[in-house]
This record gives structure tokens, C-alpha cells and sequence, in this order.
């Protein structure tokens, strides 16, 4: 396929998988890369995200090409995107496998980003303006919506903006930049936790207090909140099933 042919399909196959991937907070399309690079990442996350593409599993360029109606020289630039974020393993003589975490380094990444968000929740809740504040609480009533309509997908895309609000409250670029990478690895993983537990109202409960205490501008209650978050995050995680099959002595 040429690279006129690429061009002209931006705006059909990639153009929803584009906006799902950003909404979710996901960083390619926000690092400068070629725009149709940049979008053929977002679609390849979305389906590992969704599982459409599982953990473990090679993906196979021509196939994933054809499906994405582009060449497979974007698809390769992808594919690297992907590998820096830690969804991809790029391996000899296999080519692209989906990433397949343990279930140490899930409880590890969650524990990190707990604690980034919490320190983060800790700075927002003073430095943040008033019209910062303003859009998370607007966000938190369009995620509302979404649980009444039982969305879920919609629910996990407005329930990462929130998050991704407070971080970039903080203004500290080197806290954002490295959820920006943690955050990647675990996107299956939140939305997964969000789309199987039953108890969905009680995330709805904790970011209500969550956003009461950013409106309070409370940091250590703030803080507190978003590391709780994280830990209930790796709990229904393991009550739903994931990783059940590895030893406990590994977490």
C-alpha cells in the first residue's frame, strides 16, 4: 500500500478506535509521532485494552494490517510505540506478542501508581485552580451518566480523564510523565477491574469522595483516597479471577 493510500485512510477504519485510545488517556498520539502512527497505536491499545487482541497472543502484521486498512510500515512504527509502553514485546524470530504480565508485576505497577496518584492528589489539592476543579467535577457528573446508562466503556474512558485531570493538576512533569508510562502498561488492567465487578457503585462512592476531598483542597485526605483506590483496584482484579492461577507467594 502506498503512503498516499495511508494518508487517505485516516479518517475510515482508525478514526473511532482513535478517539476510545485518547480518551483513555493513552499517550502516543501526544508525543509527537507521525498522526497516522500515532493512530494505528491507538487502535492496536484499544483492542488489547478490550481483549480483541489477548495477553500472550502474536500478532500477526498482514492480518492486523488488513483489519486496520493501512500498510505495514505504520503498523511496525506502531508496534514500537507499544513496546516502549510496555504492551508489546517485540521478540526475535517471533516478531510482536501481546504483553502477559505476572501477577507481581500487576500488583507492582498498581502500587506505583498508587502512590504517584496519591502523591499527586497530595499537590493538586493545593495547586490546582478552581477551573480545574470545575472540569473534574463536570467529568465525574458525564462518568455519572455513564453508570446510570450501564456504559461501561464510557464509564472507564471519563473515569481515566478524572484521574489524568489530577495528575496534570499537580504540574510536577516528571510525576506526569511517569504515570504517563505506568499508566499505559496497566490499561487492560483498570479496564478490566471496572468492566467485571459487580460492586460498580462503590468506585462511584469513592470518587465522590475523591473529588470532595480536592474541593476541600485536603491533601492528606486526597492522598489517602487515591492510594485506597488503587488497592481495592488490585482486589477486584483478583476476586474476578485474573491471575488466580498464580501462587499467592508471588504477590
Amino acid at each position: 500500500m502506498s503512503a498516499e493510500g495511508d494518508a487517505a485512510d485516516l479518517d475510515r477504519p482508525l478514526a473511532v478506535s482513535q478517539t476510545r485510545a485518547e480518551e483513555a488517556g493513552a499517550p502516543a498520539a501526544r508525543a509527537g509521532r507521525p498522526p497516522l502512527t500515532a493512530r494505528v497505536a491507538d487502535a492496536v491499545r484499544d483492542m488489547i485494552v478490550q481483549d480483541e487482541l489477548e495477553p500472550g497472543e502474536r500478532i500477526r502484521e498482514a492480518h492486523l494490517a488488513e483489519r486496520l486498512n493501512v500498510s505495514r510500515t505504520p503498523l511496525r512504527e506502531a508496534l514500537k510505540v507499544l513496546a516502549t509502553e510496555g504492551l508489546v514485546e517485540l521478540l526475535p524470530h517471533r516478531g510482536a506478542v501481546v504483553a502477559n504480565p505476572t501477577a507481581k508485576e500487576v500488583r507492582d505497577m498498581l502500587r506505583l501508581i498508587g502512590a504517584l496518584e496519591a502523591l499527586a492528589g497530595e499537590i493538586a489539592a493545593e495547586t490546582a485552580s478552581d477551573d480545574e476543579i470545575a472540569e473534574i467535577r463536570a467529568l465525574h457528573h458525564e462518568m455519572l451518566a455513564a453508570y446510570a446508562r450501564k456504559n461501561r466503556l464510557d464509564y472507564f474512558k471519563l473515569n481515566q480523564k478524572i484521574h489524568l485531570s489530577i495528575i496534570a493538576a499537580s504540574r510536577n512533569a516528571a510525576l506526569i510523565e511517569t504515570h504517563a508510562r505506568i499508566n499505559a502498561r496497566l490499561h487492560r488492567v483498570r479496564y478490566r477491574s471496572n468492566l467485571r465487578t459487580p460492586k460498580w457503585s462503590t468506585a462511584i462512592e469513592q470518587h465522590e469522595a475523591i473529588l470532595a476531598a480536592l474541593e476541600a483542597r485536603s491533601p492528606e485526605t486526597l492522598s489517602g483516597l487515591l492510594r485506597i483506590h488503587f488497592e481495592n483496584t488490585w482486589s477486584k482484579i483478583r476476586a474476578i479471577g485474573d491471575f488466580a492461577e498464580e501462587n499467592e507467594t508471588d504477590v
